[in-house]
């Protein structure tokens, strides 16, 4: 179950990074992959008409591998990861939710979601 579609503002660490995204959080999901593993990240997908970067484009680092297609965002003080862009729907957001302010996931389904054996 769905909750409200709100806004709600996240940021890494440091606070260098801020943003806000607009949800009502239908789901999470946990991947397999190599990288989100290593950063055993619970995100939430959201459009990217629904993501506002507020602050910090300066201090946004990027890593791809692979395919080179998803975009993998993280801090350059603090090295986290707030979100990246998909690889499968690049129109979208991946938000690690734990950078969420003050956000709870608990009560909210989590789908695994198989990128170990994407090509």
């Amino acid at each position: 179950m769905s909750r409200p579609l709100q806004t709600y503002t996240g940021r890494c660490h440091c606070g260098a990074i801020r943003f806000e995204i607009d949800s009502d959080f239908p789901e999470l999901t946990q991947c397999d992959c190599s990288i989100c593993r290593k950063k055993n990240a619970l995100m939430v997908k959201v459009h990217e008409s629904a993501f506002r970067l507020l602050a910090g484009t300066e201090a946004l680092a990027e890593y791809q591998f692979h395919t080179h297609t998803a975009r993998h965002h993280f801090c350059k003080v603090c090295g986290i990861y707030p979100f990246h862009r998909k690889r499968v729907t690049p129109d979208y957001y991946g938000i690690n939710v734990y950078c969420l302010d003050g956000f709870d996931p608990a009560g909210i389904p989590v789908r695994m979601t198989v990128g170990a054996g994407m090509p």
